[in-house]
């Protein structure tokens, strides 16, 4: 019984050491511009804070981050992964307002409320299957073959190196009616529960 009761403390013990390796070697890497080949200087600096300007069509108003001011939490004080459109384990997570928009213009703002860089990617959703169903590489990415769009450039519009810490970014789409994952598909982050569904109607 007690040999029963020791394995069971030493496999706890060692899962929370991998829990905490893998969270500063992430932290690590985001630190040194690791997830995307030496990203730019700002990574490693201050926050930059900067918003959206007006945007066209219906705006979706997405927020990504990670453990963040106060580790689990958002700077609202809420849950980042309770309520709809949002996933995660609470140290990762993506959510999206609203979570379904007409068919037509349809404009992405995103902010990243986290200490590490993000990315949104839209992916049209397969009939079948359900956000976070993705396979992801040896990389930990997913295959972004069909993408309709990405707001993954600090400040700007568009494709980029990741959005910075306190940034925001922004895309603009046509979207056909249909379901779409949006990912931010940084090494591992799709994995950790970075994804949430966007639904677009007739």
């Amino acid at each position: 019984m007690r040999r029963d009761w020791s394995r069971g403390m030493w496999l706890a013990v060692g899962a929370v050491a991998a829990l905490v390796l893998g969270i500063a070697t992430t932290l690590l890497l985001a630190a040194n511009g690791g997830f995307r080949g030496g990203g730019p200087a700002t990574w490693r600096g201050a926050a930059v804070q900067c918003s959206a300007p007006s945007l066209k069509g219906h705006v979706v108003e997405v927020t990504v981050g990670d453990m963040g001011p106060g580790m689990m939490g958002r700077p609202d004080g809420g849950v980042p992964n309770g309520g709809p459109g949002g996933h995660g384990l609470g140290m990762l997570w993506l959510r999206a307002t609203p979570r379904a928009v007409p068919a037509g213009v349809v404009s992405l703002r995103v902010v990243n409320a986290g200490v590490l860089p993000h990315e949104v990617v839209v992916l049209p959703l397969p009939a079948g299957q359900t956000v976070g169903e993705r396979l992801t590489g040896v990389d930990g990415r997913v295959d972004e073959a069909g993408s309709v769009g990405e707001a993954s450039r600090s400040c700007r519009a568009g494709t980029g190196d990741g959005i910075v810490p306190g940034a925001a970014a922004w895309t603009t789409v046509k979207l056909q009616p249909g379901r779409y994952e949006l990912v931010c598909n940084f090494p591992g982050h799709y994995g950790a529960g970075m994804y949430a569904e966007l639904d677009v109607t007739h």
